[in-house]
C-alpha cells in the first residue's frame, strides 16, 4: 500500500471491527477502501446506493463498485433507489436530501442485517470545508458551523469519518501510485447545485478551504465548552435564562427545547431566539408553539411546556 504517514494516521484511527463501508465508485471511497482494505482487524463490507440518474451512468458505478468488491473479495450490497424509498415513509422533494435519506436507510439497513458496527463515509478536508461555508451561507449557528463530526450518529446508525483531515488531492495520488481506476461523476461539475459552485470556488483558493476548516475546528471547541452547561431542568427561569450571554442562552434553549422533544435541525438560530425572547421580553406571547408541536408557556417566572 502507497501512502503518507499522514493518510496512515487516518485509517489507524478506525476502530477495529466490522464495518460497512460507503463506496460510490468515486476516486475518494475508492481510495477509502483501498486504503482500509489491508487492515487484518476490519471486516468490510461494500454497501453502493444505485441513484439510477445520469441516463443509466448511476448503473455503471454500481457495476464498477460490484466489480471492484469481487475483485477485492469482499461481499457488497448494491441497493436501487425506487426499491430503498419504498422504506420511507415521506420521501423528501429536495433531490440532494431525498439521494441523502436514501443512503442512511440502506446504510442502517445494511448495518443492522448484517450485525456490523456502522458505516465508514469517505468526506475529505475539501467535502469539510464546502459544508462549513454552506452552512455560513444559509446562517447557521456555530453548532452547525463546526462541519461534520469525524464520528456521529443518526438515528441510531454509526458513521464514522476518518478522512476528514486528508485532501482530495492526496486520495487520488494514491490510486495513481497503486494503480487502481475510479469512476467520474459528471454530474459533480454541474453548476445547478449549490455544492458544486462552493467547490469550484475553493478548489481555486486553497487558503479559503484552510481557514474554514480552521474556523469549524474554533465552533467544535466553542460547541464542546458550552455543552458542559448543566443540564436545564424541566421547567426553565425565566430570569436565569434572559440573564445568559447570547451564546449560552442559545446553548440552554436548544439543549431544553430538544429535551422536551423538538427536532435538532429544526431549530434554527431565529427558533432559540423567540425562546429566549419570551424569558427576556414579558410583551412577548406568554403562550407560543415550537417545533415538534410543542406548546411553550410562561407563568410566574417559569417556562414549561404546557
Amino acid at each position: 500500500m502507497t501512502s503518507t504517514p499522514q493518510i496512515d494516521q487516518t485509517v489507524a484511527t478506525v476502530p477495529p471491527g466490522a464495518w460497512a463501508v460507503a463506496v460510490s465508485g468515486g476516486a475518494d471511497s475508492v481510495a477509502m477502501l483501498s486504503l482500509l482494505r489491508p487492515r487484518s482487524d476490519l471486516s468490510l463490507r461494500v454497501v453502493h446506493l444505485d441513484h439510477q440518474t445520469r441516463q443509466g451512468a448511476s448503473t455503471e458505478d454500481a457495476r464498477f463498485v460490484e466489480s471492484l468488491a469481487r475483485r477485492w473479495n469482499l461481499p457488497c450490497d448494491i441497493g436501487q433507489l425506487d426499491e430503498v424509498e419504498r422504506e420511507i415513509e415521506q420521501p423528501n422533494r429536495n433531490r440532494s436530501a431525498r439521494f441523502r435519506a436514501a443512503r442512511i436507510a440502506l446504510f442502517k439497513r445494511v448495518v443492522s442485517g448484517h450485525q456490523l458496527s456502522g458505516v465508514i463515509l469517505a468526506h475529505h478536508a475539501l467535502d469539510q470545508a464546502e459544508t462549513i461555508l454552506l452552512r455560513l451561507l444559509r446562517g447557521s449557528s456555530y453548532v452547525g458551523l463546526g462541519g461534520m463530526s469525524a464520528r456521529s450518529s443518526i438515528n441510531g446508525l454509526n458513521i464514522v469519518r476518518p478522512f476528514l483531515g486528508v485532501s482530495p488531492l492526496a486520495l487520488r495520488e494514491h490510486l495513481r501510485a497503486v494503480g487502481q481506476e475510479w469512476r467520474e461523476d459528471q454530474s459533480n461539475l454541474s453548476p445547478a447545485y449549490a455544492r458544486n459552485r462552493i467547490r469550484i470556488v475553493l478548489q481555486k483558493s486553497p487558503e479559503l478551504s484552510r481557514t474554514l476548516i480552521e474556523f469549524g475546528e474554533s465552533c467544535r471547541a466553542l460547541q464542546a465548552w458550552t455543552r458542559r452547561l448543566s443540564a436545564p431542568p424541566e421547567q426553565l427561569s425565566v430570569e436565569a435564562l434572559a440573564d445568559l450571554p447570547g451564546i449560552l442562552a442559545r446553548e440552554q434553549a436548544r439543549r431544553w427545547l430538544i429535551a422536551r422533544g423538538s427536532p435538532a435541525m429544526s431549530l434554527e438560530p431565529k427558533v432559540l431566539d423567540r425562546l429566549i425572547e419570551m424569558a427576556r421580553d414579558r410583551s412577548t406571547p406568554p403562550r407560543q408553539h415550537f417545533p415538534g408541536r410543542l406548546l411553550v408557556r410562561r407563568k410566574s417566572g417559569r417556562i414549561f411546556v404546557g
